[in-house]
């Protein structure tokens, strides 16, 4: 596995988002054409053609200029810089929606914890720690970046062409990212990535993050996981509507299931589960039988598996065909007091050998 210090790293710092947009798109020119390829085969798997791709970007497109005209101009910038098409950058951003219409599409899975520990004397302390699980043709197209300019400045990583993803601000709010999957779930809202790049960029504190994400025009599903200096909270975000899971003893488990009953009663369960379940059990059992964990180090062991457990990560199988090939491409954690990301590639058993990239926002 290659050291995250080779993975590129993308800075853009101006204030307007056309210019930072082209600033990113620049840095990306040589590498993003790869990714977007894989996406338009891995659209094509699922029986989503060129042409449909297309419409449903523009329809996200159009629902991401009436909401934040900025983020539109942003997009539009990286195409420039890229030396792409608009509809292309649109459409990566759109991913989550667009494979939500495509016949037997099926997710990563991607495990989260988030952390609120008592310090004696009135002190808290919060942290995150999340794995990022997804097709493993596309572990060469995904960086880290900051971005600077806006109203926070943002760390962390996000794939080629993609706003946001996971990560934290100046402002001392971290976000953890899950995909999750409704009946009601389509495309022509704002796409969650967009949304999780803008909470990142516009919000303070858990709750205006919160306020931020029920105002917006949603279309398909995901959580974000939350924290700032001294709230922890997980999300199912879904079109028809927005539920908020505290934590249980300080602490929120998420995998890629809807823990609230509203969405739960239309949930894709063919696609997730019963594995969701699983990982998620096998992680809250953790909490039982390890000692508590106090720092987001001692959290990396409650993300991987023994054999014969479920899989919290995932190594390629190339027998698999196209499209099935799971991998845990990165593990993030995060800690919004010191406003840090901390990268590293694949797996929390990697990552424990391996190297970091600090990200301080």
């Amino acid at each position: 596995m290659h050291s995250i210090t080779d993975r590129l790293h993308v800075v853009a710092n101006g204030s307007d988002p056309l210019e930072r947009g082209r600033e990113r798109g620049a840095q990306l020119r040589d590498a993003l054409p790869a990714g977007l390829q894989t996406y338009l085969e891995l659209f094509a798997k699922y029986a989503l053609d060129e042409a449909t791709v297309r419409e449903l970007a523009l329809r996200c497109a159009d629902a991401v200029g009436d909401w934040r005209p900025a983020r539109l101009a942003e997009m539009d910038g990286i195409a420039a810089g890229a030396g792409v098409e608009p509809w292309h950058v649109y459409a990566l951003n759109a991913r989550t929606e667009i494979l939500s219409q495509g016949l037997g599409a099926a997710p990563g899975e991607c495990s989260t914890i988030g952390r609120r520990v008592e310090l004696g004397g009135g002190a808290v302390r919060t942290f995150g720690l999340q794995t990022w699980d997804w097709h493993h043709q596309l572990d060469g197209e995904w960086h880290t970046h900051e971005t600077r300019g806006g109203t926070y400045d943002v760390v962390g990583l996000t794939e080629h062409g993609m706003l946001g993803k996971i990560g934290v601000n100046s402002a001392g709010l971290a976000l953890h990212f899950n995909i999750l999957g409704h009946r009601a779930d389509g495309a022509g809202g704002v796409p969650v990535h967009v949304l999780s790049a803008t909470v990142l960029e516009e919000a303070a504190s858990v709750a205006e993050a919160l306020d931020l994400v029920r105002a917006a025009p949603r279309s398909a599903s995901s959580s974000f996981t939350l924290l700032d200096a001294d709230t922890v909270v997980t999300t199912d975000i879904t079109p028809i509507g927005v539920f908020v899971i505290e934590p249980v003893d300080g602490t929120v488990v998420r995998t890629n299931h809807f823990l609230s009953p509203e969405p739960q009663a239309e949930e894709k369960t063919e696609i997730y589960q019963p594995d969701s379940d699983e990982r998620y059990g096998l992680i809250a059992s953790r909490f039982a039988d390890y000692p508590e964990p106090r720092t987001d180090e001692e959290l990396l062991a409650f993300l991987y598996s023994d054999p014969g457990q479920p899989l919290l990560c995932h190594r390629p199988d190339p027998a698999l065909p196209f499209g099935e090939r799971w991998a845990t491409l990165a593990t993030v954690q995060t800690d919004p007091v010191a406003r840090t990301a901390r990268i590293a590639n694949g797996s929390p058993i990697d990552a424990r050998a391996g190297d970091w990239r600090n990200l301080v926002a």
